[in-house]
């Protein structure tokens, strides 16, 4: 397993870390997902670390908090071998403090996350959605209180706004507190909107990006093809209002790409999706799921050997989008482009 730097942090992650969102799962979302119990778990993570992936995400939203529980009985006995992310901000119930990133909220909510992972520190903490009416100042106080009580190691955000990360940025330069050095973010081969201004920030800033569904909500499967229904197993049934939305023609032309560049490597298509997305610049870690043993053996598939420079190009055609403004003149006009080249 190859290991990266997190962002500007000096903190090392693996290329590919667990995604615990089918721990516990209930829900209409999470429940689709999967609802894997603490003895399969235990068997995941040791897959996991097997193959050198230490680094396990979850959020306390996921199945309310069943999620942080189960990884914690699963880690059980393992908690100096491993790197814990988890997310906090989305309502945990319908009280006027139970969502957000105030101070009450933040102070509480490591507290009890702390309590369901089984743990006295989270290496990697993110606040899962920006929030609007704290004041960032209030936030970042917080998460400076929080990191020298030794309670969360590094700090980074999840689904943030280019102006929202950039505004943090310079206050927590103007006050001496910590940085955000990760930002989870999606992105996939049907889903390349990072790359617009998210991802040149993170290469200026040095926040790197933790992939969350990199096989774009399940459609880069190798289930889902051209002119067939879709598969009477498949999680879209239920989830796909849930996830970012992809028109099928594009669909299609990806994973027409994705089976081409498959069959001429001998590897299947989440595996070469996840690996194109491990060329991407400021992508520190790709995050990959798994309902069961099977599942998780194919996604670690995706590492240990690269796409040659005609297959990335090929997926690159196959997956691009005209650019939104401001961007399509840079690139589009090559007196653009000469002042902006762009980050891929």
């Amino acid at each position: 397993m190859e290991y990266r730097r997190l962002g500007a942090s000096g903190l090392k992650v693996p290329a590919l870390s667990f995604g615990a969102g089918t721990f516990g799962g209930s829900g209409p979302l999470f429940g689709a997902w999967g609802n894997t119990d603490a003895a399969e778990a235990r068997r995941l993570v040791e897959i996991c670390l097997e193959a050198g992936v230490n680094l396990f995400d979850t959020a306390d939203v996921y199945s309310n908090g069943a999620s942080e529980e189960v990884l914690g009985a699963a880690l059980k006995g393992l908690r100096d071998e491993v790197l814990i992310s988890t997310k906090m901000s989305l309502p945990m119930g319908d009280g006027p403090n139970d969502a957000g990133s105030s101070r009450s909220r933040l102070i509480k909510g490591v507290e009890d996350a702390l309590r369901r992972l089984g743990t006295d520190r989270i290496d990697i903490f993110q606040l899962h959605a920006f929030d609007a009416e704290t004041p960032i100042e209030e936030v970042l106080s917080t998460l400076d209180t929080l990191v020298r009580a030794g309670k969360l190691r590094y700090v980074g955000v999840s689904n943030f706004s280019g102006w929202q990360i950039m505004k943090a940025l310079a206050v927590a330069d103007r006050h001496g507190w910590p940085r955000y050095v990760a930002h989870q973010v999606y992105y996939s081969l049907v889903g390349r909107d990072y790359e617009w201004d998210l991802m040149p920030l993170g290469r200026d800033q040095g926040v790197g990006a933790l992939v969350w569904s990199p096989l774009g909500w399940g459609r880069l499967t190798g289930k889902i093809r051209r002119g067939q229904p879709l598969p009477a197993g498949s999680r879209l049934h239920d989830t796909a209002s849930f996830g970012p939305p992809v028109e099928d023609e594009h669909l299609f032309r990806v994973v027409d790409a994705l089976e081409e560049v498959a069959g001429e490597l001998g590897k299947t298509v989440p595996q070469v999706a996840i690996n194109w997305l491990l060329r991407r610049p400021t992508v520190s870690s790709v995050i990959i799921g798994a309902r069961n043993e099977e599942q998780l053996r194919q996604n670690l598939g995706a590492v240990g050997w690269s796409l040659t420079p005609e297959q990335i190009a090929r997926l690159d055609t196959a997956s691009e989008v005209t650019a939104p403004y401001p961007h399509f003149p840079y690139r589009r006009q090559e007196g653009f482009a000469r002042l902006n080249p762009p980050a891929v």
